[in-house]
């Protein structure tokens, strides 16, 4: 393109970054204008899952940023690597910017939005580069889009995760043989997605023949329903087992449905007889889901079952800094920090973070800094000065009559846990440490044990109203020792 048309192109991406933040991603800048042609400006993706995802994702945003900064109706088309740049239908090129005539042309394929699931098949083009994204998808309407950001390349790597991320990894580099199935289970916002796509995009980059199909339960089970109604059985099953890797998100929603469960019962006997790797992803361990039919439950322990817990402290700040550098925002440590001290449960939680400061640091005009980031989640963390969590432990013991020590020891007796709870719950609401180092003074207690206690005392105050005032008192005391 002319140099013109580049600096339409910069505009574009400046309009993106300034109204529609969100949406914008580092590997924006690898992105080609390839030319205006039949009435839309062509762009184009390094690999055919970033074409896909922009697509599915991202076509909205671009619409408006083109048309506002072009001054036409002028409509975005987003090709793959080796996608062709379409010439006017009359058989000449529509202006200067499109291809020349004489090239042979192939049509843009049309966008891959025909099912429920995303199938991702060999080959990948050869113009693209090896690597984790480079997977060729046929996607189908209704089908969950893979994230570029879901590679293992982008996956931080904590304690709460690190074995279903070693699972995954080595499904990857050899499925249907190291674990099969594999099942991930925890919390919503945890990673399990992430790890679930990670995968299919290694997979499918390094072996372009595979046959991946990444669905979520109820779209099997939408599809199911579907194919009962209009007695089309033979095509479910053949679509379901004739396949390498069948990925399947959220496999609690199962629960009570007999003939839904019936079937998957047999689509994963085949599956797993022909050694194809099956890997599931739910919010609670296999023999938590209700209404579970115990076959079932015991062929997903056939493998490997791992959980995902919250992420720690460091983590999360390796989480907020790693998904900042995606969005090529600009997050400080001491505002990644006390961010990651505010935010204790989910990863979503953390990336919605890291938008709402880059929006607003885009208002204000300025770059994002500790103040503005206490100006948006609340400044609940109390002033240099307060009191010390000794001075916490030691009024709350002098009250209870109990010991420093049996505070620190594994000792789980109310006369002992209720005190160690308190304190958890006083150091938490009047000190600036966080939840892991609150527990590293009693006895190394993790970060889950200090945010039960919070929990606990939270709820008791609410519902009792004598041991409320024991705490009012406690507070009172401490204050006062500052």
């Amino acid at each position: 393109m002319t140099d013109p048309d580049h600096q339409i192109w910069d505009s574009i991406l400046s309009h993106l970054r300034a109204y529609h933040a969100g949406i914008c991603r580092a590997w924006f800048a690898e992105l080609e204008p390839a030319g205006i042609a039949a009435g839309a400006l062509h762009v184009r993706a390094q690999t055919v899952v970033h074409r896909d995802y922009l697509r599915r994702e991202c076509s909205d945003a671009f619409n408006d940023a083109c048309r506002t900064v072009s001054g036409m109706l002028l409509p975005v088309r987003f090709l793959g690597p080796s996608d062709d740049v379409p010439v006017q239908y009359n058989g000449r090129a529509g202006s200067s910017h499109a291809v020349p005539a004489a090239q042979t042309i192939a049509p843009i394929p049309p966008d891959p939005l025909d099912s429920e699931a995303t199938v991702v098949r060999g080959s990948a083009p050869p113009p693209a580069p090896a690597g984790p994204h480079n997977a060729a998808s046929a996607l189908r309407e209704g089908s969950m889009v893979l994230n570029p950001d879901y590679s293992f390349d982008h996956f931080v790597v904590g304690s709460g995760n690190r074995l279903a991320h070693a699972a995954m990894v080595a499904v990857s580099a050899n499925p249907g043989r190291s674990y099969n199935p594999v099942f991930i289970h925890g919390g919503s916002g945890l990673g399990k997605t992430h790890l679930l796509q990670a995968a299919c995009l290694k997979i499918a980059a390094e072996n372009p023949a595979a046959q991946i199909y990444y669905i979520s339960c109820d779209g099997f089970i939408n599809q199911f329903i579907d194919a009962v109604t209009k007695n089309q059985m033979s095509e479910f099953r053949h679509r379901f087992r004739d396949v390498d890797v069948l990925v399947i998100d959220d496999i609690h929603f199962l629960a009570k449905r007999e003939r839904t469960q019936e079937e998957f019962f047999h689509t994963f006997n085949s599956l797993y007889q022909s050694n194809k790797q099956i890997v599931l992803s739910s919010d609670a361990a296999p023999e938590e889901i209700p209404d579970l039919e115990d076959r079932l439950i015991s062929r997903f322990k056939w493998g490997l079952v791992t959980k995902v817990e919250p992420p720690d402290y460091e983590t999360r700040v390796a989480i907020l800094k790693t998904k900042a550098a995606l969005r090529e925002v600009s997050i400080p440590d001491d505002v990644a920090g006390f961010v990651a001290n505010r935010i204790d449960k989910h990863i979503r939680e953390l990336e919605g973070a890291i938008v709402k400061l880059q929006n607003r640091s885009h208002v204000d005009k300025r770059p994002i800094d500790l103040d503005m980031a206490r100006a948006e989640f609340g400044d609940e963390m109390p002033p240099e000065g307060g009191p010390t969590i000794q001075v916490i432990i030691g009024r709350v013991t002098e009250f209870y009559r109990v010991k420093i020590t049996e505070l620190q020891s594994k000792r789980r007796s109310r006369s002992v846990a209720l005190p160690r709870q308190v304190c958890m719950y006083l150091a938490r609401k009047h000190t600036r440490h966080s939840l892991e180092e609150i527990g590293g003074y009693f006895g190394g207690r993790d970060h889950t044990t200090v945010m039960h206690a919070v929990k606990t005392v939270e709820h008791k105050r609410s519902h009792e109203s004598d041991f409320d005032e024991t705490v009012r008192s406690l507070e009172d005391k401490i204050k006062g020792a500052r």
